[in-house]
């Protein structure tokens, strides 16, 4: 190991106690107002304005969406039951169960506890802390020579206005990654060089024990950090509630602009994915920290073991954390832009990667089903999505082909009625995250063709890489870093 830079220092405060600040001889703030996500701010008098947006607990918010969520899914099971009888008549039992169950029930039901727990959803003010604490900022690296500056450069027009480290660990790059790095000769910047490709895990783990600092935070040879992303994402680690180890930021596509399949994952990303990360912060934990932009406590990594070696490191160590009984928050205003797969072979190596990892997490830390929690349903969730998969490919597809010939018996007239609630899903969503990118000067541009590739093809484009993603890790085959 080759290592360019300073060396490391001892800092061993809490950055979360309350205390002083050694060099402005000022109190940092109370680290968590209370211990459920939205603050529960006594008031003395109230205003209309009070009176209008009374606060609500975050478990009778659970509790709503969940009543209004098997409502729907009841409703779907009475105005399904001839098709149910019908297939059953064909199928029989086990397989109507697998199919109905799988394209529609099951879906529905997890599609509207998201959407229920979303309109109810506000999130809490933006606290400003006294100070902010020294961070160290880790970036494992592979053949990024084309990426690394501007991602380099992005961090230090942030204008942290606290310590920072920054370590590029190279990961054995066969391109000019370490002289791309090293030519800026920024500030506090540190590069260390291993000799072979020895996967992310590794690379984060080797800059893990080279850390100066207390907090943690990793970032992608690829990623681009909008204005006060560190800011942001530090400020709601400090004032999110007790037992937070670790924050996700939320992750924008770079590259939309590229062609079809990326303009579909800019609203994957802005749709899909942020809006269950917010929700599920919501409900007290947030299942994955991802690698491209999220904070960790330094003491919490050390305890769970660091990043696991595997596909989706990010993931295990997520749940390694959540199994333990801390929570993970989600920074929803620290923003940042990554570069996203612009051919069909990247992006189906990228999901196979995200699904393969969720089973590893499963096998991982399998006592995190039985531990009652607000969020346990969302594991359970994630425990259903080969089946949801599945069912999808194997019935609904060759359902809609069939009815393209005029057999209703899987795909029908029930299926275009969910058309009108996909439009309604979508436009929720779609101003709830419209107004986030506003207080963040941001601008949503036209995408309207990959808006429509997102809600009617999103599933068929990604659900294959899926699948394979499950089998890979069933019958344990080789595994790689790959592609993001």
């Amino acid at each position: 190991m080759v290592e360019i830079g300073g060396t490391p220092t001892s800092n061993n405060q809490d950055p979360r106690n309350i205390g002083l600040n050694p060099s402005t001889n000022s109190t940092i703030i109370p680290h968590h107002q209370t211990s459920l996500i939205e603050p529960d701010i006594a008031r003395q008098s109230e205003s209309p304005a009070d009176k209008k947006n009374r606060y609500i607990s975050v478990k009778l918010k659970f509790i709503i969406a969940q009543l209004s969520a098997i409502s729907w899914a009841l409703l779907s099971v009475y105005i399904s039951l001839p098709w149910i009888h019908d297939l059953n008549n064909i199928t029989g039992p086990i397989l109507t169960i697998f199919i109905i169950g799988g394209i529609a029930i099951a879906p529905g039901y997890a599609s509207a506890f998201l959407l229920f727990s979303l309109m109810l959803d506000r999130r809490p003010a933006e606290l400003v802390p006294e100070f902010y604490p020294p961070i160290t900022i880790l970036i494992a690296a592979y053949n990024e020579e084309a990426t690394i500056v501007e991602t380099l450069t992005s961090i230090v027009a942030q204008k942290y206005s606290g310590d920072l480290e920054i370590i590029v660990i190279n990961d054995g790059s066969k391109d000019g990654t370490i002289e791309a790095a090293a030519s800026l000769a920024l500030p506090g910047l540190r590069i260390i060089s291993l000799p072979n490709n020895t996967g992310k895990a590794t690379a984060l783990n080797t800059g893990l024990q080279n850390a100066s600092h207390d907090i943690i935070i990793t970032v992608d040879a690829d990623t681009y950090l909008y204005q006060d992303a560190l800011t942001n994402i530090v400020a709601r680690y400090l004032c999110d509630p007790p037992r937070t180890v670790a924050i996700a930021g939320a992750i924008c596509a770079r590259n939309s602009r590229t062609n079809l399949l990326t303009r579909l994952q800019e609203w994957d990303y802005f749709h899909g994915i942020a809006m269950v990360k917010r929700i599920q912060s919501l409900y007290q934990g947030t299942l994955v920290a991802q690698g491209a932009f999220s904070l960790y406590s330094r003491k919490i990594l050390n305890e769970v073991g660091g990043w696991p070696t595997c596909v989706g490191e990010d993931i295990v160590l997520s749940w390694a954390m959540l199994k333990n009984g801390y929570r993970i928050g989600y920074a929803e205003n620290a923003i940042v832009f990554t570069v996203v797969p612009e051919h069909y072979g990247q992006l189906f190596q990228q999901r196979r990667r995200w699904a393969r990892g969720m089973i590893e997490a499963m096998k991982a830390h399998p006592e995190i089903f039985f531990v009652p929690r607000l969020n346990i349903m969302f594991f359970y969730l994630n425990a259903l999505f080969p089946w949801f998969d599945l069912a999808y490919l194997t019935c609904f597809v060759p359902g809609v082909i069939a009815a393209l010939f005029g057999f209703y018996l899987v795909a029908g007239p029930m299926t275009i009625a969910l058309v009108p609630l996909a439009i309604v899903a979508n436009t929720i969503v779609f101003r709830v995250q419209r107004h986030m990118f506003r207080s963040r000067n941001l601008k949503i541009r036209r995408n309207i063709s990959g808006l429509l590739l997102y809600m009617f093809f999103a599933q068929l484009i990604l659900a294959p890489a899926s699948v394979a993603g499950y089998i890979s890790e069933m019958l344990q085959l080789a595994k790689n870093w790959g592609t993001k």
